[in-house]
Parts: structure tokens; sequence; C-alpha cells
């Protein structure tokens, strides 16, 4: 017999946050991953920060590959350049939940807030870029 069984994975879990009523956008900022691929097949992600109170795209960085080094790298420059913002509205994703990204926004003071799992509508502009943008 060759026991051409494939192992099954799990699904990922996400670890359980009391979810809060959405604030004011007065400084607050949403970051968003999107995907694409080009004509060839080759398969590139941006990550957009946007300003939720003037509906501006302070960052829009492009690459094959974005870890949570890259967003803090981004998010630093931006700091430089436009202030710290209180809060920072994410989803659920890996690079977004990382210890990594977590210690470095409570070293400056900045609250990350999650979105409910299964709610992109919480995201609000960004959604609305996102398709305006592709």
């Amino acid at each position: 017999m060759l026991k051409l069984n494939l192992r099954r994975k799990g699904k990922r879990r996400v670890p359980t946050r009391t979810p809060e009523p959405l604030s004011a956008p007065a400084e607050h900022r949403s970051m968003d991953f999107m995907s694409d691929a080009l004509s060839y097949g080759h398969r590139f992600r941006t990550l957009n920060v946007l300003d939720d109170f003037n509906r501006q795209a302070l960052a829009i960085e492009v690459d094959t590959s974005l870890t949570a080094e890259r967003v803090i790298r981004t998010l630093k420059q931006i700091i430089a350049w436009r202030g710290k913002p209180k809060q920072i509205r994410v989803d659920n994703g890996p690079e977004f939940t990382s210890t990594m990204l977590e210690t470095w926004a409570m070293e400056n003071s900045i609250k990350l807030e999650f979105i409910k799992p299964g709610s992109p509508y919480q995201k609000g502009f960004v959604e609305k870029f996102n398709r305006s943008y592709r």
C-alpha cells in the first residue's frame, strides 16, 4: 500500500478580542492589504495606509512580500511625515496580528483597533479605496 493520503490542515484560529464600537476618525488611520497578479501570473501585494479623516492615501507600498518589518518601516516614515495617530484600524491579517507590530504599537502608544472577523465593511473608506484603486 502506498499511503498517499495528504495531511489535512486545521483552520487557524484568530485570538479572541473584545469588539468595541467604531470610533470617530479624527486622528485615526486605516491599513489594508490588496493582492493582484500581473498578466504573466506573477503575484504582488500592496499595503494601503489611509487617513480616515481626510480620506487621503498616505502610503502605498508594493512588493511581492510585505512582512511586519516592512509595515513598521512604512508606518515610521508616515509618522515622521504626518505625525503619530492615536489609533490604527486594521483587519485580522497575519502581518497585523504579529507580536512585532503589537510591541511597536505599544512602545509608540498607538492603539491597534481590530475589526470584527468577517466584517470588512467596518474598515470603512479603505474598502472603497481598494475598489477604486484596483
